[in-house]
Parts: structure tokens; sequence; C-alpha cells
């Protein structure tokens, strides 16, 4: 991670200054997890972490791409060349994005662009770094050329981009929470309609707080294990007769699990329908003012996605466990799972003591360090200069 502003280094890479600095942020999912290819529910909101990009376009077709947070140069390739490249390298996410653009008839960026990146957002955390490269990149080409893109239609291309240029199956959250999240709410999302719903999300004034617990394992999606799990849902909706998992009622769930003879499909199945049960009802704690009804919530959806998704590790187990120890109200695992990242609920006044529990718990048992900082609600990608 680096906070060093991308304008200087862009001068010195391509020998003149950028049209602008764009910003997208990555994302903490607050509840509702595997549920977004399910068309179910989903609830996440923006952190303060960044990826920073500066662009200038071009009019001779070449697109060049450099990141200042890996060692390696400046990448180049035609604008007229470009074609699915999964498993290409981190260049692929922002070129991918040019692709996804020119697919939707916006010849406007044939012409190329030089593009420069750095990133706040803590890379292989589950805190979609890639959304929030994605977005960034997209959102500066939409307001260079003028295209009428709107910030939903934004996260769509984005989406594309990263399912079928780099060849990673997500969902739709991801990019829309870094397009359309707004500072101090959290997103409730419906990602069969896309209809989105800000939900005043301010921890601070009940005296609670949440912090993201980056376990340092590293995941990757791109692996086989998350899409072997869309796959698993995508049969369970097969054998149930219904077009997507987000249309089995959660009060019919035990009557349509024993339709099902096979027991990991019948786990899947068993996760994405009571995950959106789960965010319907984190909805309603904040509707009502009872942002510490989300401790339960939290707890149960871990528990869900450990023994019935079976997407957590040894790692993230440990953060909750401890956490609950050490007097947090509730925390779980967040993102596609395998490594990355936990949220932890907690009173304000008894997050140092859960930060050291944490801290000393890891060490224990062996393990790296985590990182811990507390997550703001904070604004969606926006033009910086």
């Amino acid at each position: 991670m680096s906070t060093a502003e991308p304008t200087a280094e862009f001068a010195a890479l391509y020998g003149s200054g950028p049209e602008g600095v764009w910003a997208a942020p990555g994302r903490v999912n607050l509840i509702g997890e595997y549920t977004d290819f399910n068309d179910g529910f989903v609830m996440p909101f923006a952190l303060p972490h960044t990826a920073r990009v500066a662009v200038a376009r071009r009019t001779d077709g070449l697109l060049r791409l450099h990141s200042g947070d890996i060692e390696a140069g400046v990448t180049e390739v035609r604008v007229a060349d470009l074609a699915p490249r999964p498993g290409g390298g981190w260049w692929t996410y922002p070129a991918g994005v040019v692709w996804a653009l020119l697919e939707a008839g916006h010849e406007e960026v044939a012409g190329g662009a030089d593009v420069h990146l750095r990133s706040t957002v803590p890379t292989g955390a589950g805190l979609s770094s890639s959304a929030a490269m994605e977005v960034s990149v997209g959102l500066a080409l939409v307001d260079l050329h003028g295209l009428p893109v709107t910030r939903p239609e934004l996260a769509l291309l984005c989406q594309r981009a990263e399912n079928r240029f780099v060849g990673v199956p997500t969902g739709i959250m991801d990019q829309t929470a870094s397009a359309c999240c707004e500072a101090g709410h959290a997103l409730h999302l419906d990602t069969r309609d896309l209809t989105r719903r800000q939900v005043p999300f301010d921890l601070a004034a009940q005296g609670l707080e949440l912090l993201v617990v980056d376990t340092r394992v590293q995941h990757a999606l791109g692996d086989g294990a998350y899409a072997e799990r869309r796959e698993g849902c995508e049969e369970g909706a097969r054998q149930l007769g219904v077009s997507r998992l987000r249309d089995v009622p959660y009060d019919e769930l035990d009557s349509h699990l024993g339709k099902l003879g096979d027991e990991r499909v019948r786990r899947y199945v068993r996760h994405v329908v009571t995950d959106n049960h789960r965010v319907e009802r984190a909805v309603a704690c904040l509707d009502a003012g009872d942002p510490r009804g989300l401790g339960e919530i939290l707890a149960e959806g871990h528990a869900s996605l450990r023994d019935d998704l079976r997407v957590s590790c040894p790692e993230l187990d440990l953060v909750v466990s401890a956490a609950a120890e050490a007097g947090a109200l509730g925390a779980r695992m967040t993102g596609g799972g395998f490594g990355g990242s936990a949220v932890v609920l907690t009173e304000t006044a008894a997050a140092p003591a859960v930060t050291e529990a944490l801290t000393s718990a890891f060490a224990a048992a062996g393990h790296a360090a985590p990182g811990i900082f507390p997550a703001a609600p904070s604004r969606g990608a926006h033009r910086v200069h």
C-alpha cells in the first residue's frame, strides 16, 4: 500500500501531467455473503481506503498501464488488440474496463490512455481492491470522454470486465459498492433489480465501532473455490425449480432442503437463503435504531459461512472467537473467504481491549500479526482533481 500522490509519478513515467486524478474505495460487506450471484441482498459500505488513478487520454490507440504498488514496468497494449486474458496479471483489471467500454459501444476510448495507479486498499484481504481499481479507471474514462454512463451502469461494466476479461466470476456487489456508496451509510442492494437504498450507519453516535481485521492470509477468488460454490448454488436452484436461490422463501426453507439429495448443495442453499434473511434483519435493526442487534446477526453469519459454505479458515475463526471472549458484540468473516478479513462490532470503549485480545490471540497461535483498523462508512468513487 502507498499513500503517494500519483500526479508527480505520472509525469515522471509519461513525460507530462495527467488530465485528472480519480479515486474509488474498497468495501466491507456488513452482511450478505455469496448472495449477490444468487439475485439476493447484500449490505456493503465503502472504506476510506481507495485506489487512485491518474489518467491522460491518447489518440494513437495505445494503452499504457502502470501501478506504483507493483514492482513492474509500464505495460503497453494496443486497444484494438484487447481480448480476454484470464490469469494475465494485475494490468488485466484496468485493461478489461477499457475492453468492456468498447464492447458497450463507447468507441471514444479506442484512442487509448496513459494510466498510473496507486492504492491503499489491502490486496488479498477480501476488501475489493480489484473493484476499486476497475471503478477508478472506469470513472476516469467516463468523465474524460463525457460518456453517458451512470454509476450503476459503470458498476456493471466493471463487473463484466472482471468476469469476462480477467476470468473471475464475481457478482455485482463489489463494483456497485465502490461506485455508489455514500459516506455515513451502508448500501442495501437488491442484486436482482439493482435497486439501492442508502441506510444511515452512524455507529459512533451509538458508542459503537466496527473493526476490520485483516488476517494477512491471502486469498484468490480465481482458484476455483469461489466458482465451485457458485456452481453448487446454481445446481441447487435447478433442483428446486427456481431461477435463483433468491426465490426460495426463508419460511419455507426446511421443506425445500428436504427436496435436495446432495448434502453439499443442501448446505450451500441453506447458507444463501439464511444470509438473505440476515440482510433483511440487519436493515430492520438499523431502521429501528438498534445497531447493537447487528452483533448476533454477524455471529450467525460467520457460523453459516464456516459450517455450511465452508469458506472460513483458522485465522478467521480465531478472530471471531477471540473477539467474543474479549466482549465484542459480534464478528464474522467478510468477503470471499479462505483468508482475507473479518469485521468485529464492539463498544467504542472496549475497542482497545478487543484489539489487544486479537493481537495476543494471533501471537499465541503463531500467526502473523493481523492488521486492525476502524471502518468508517465513506464516499464512493469520485474525482479528486
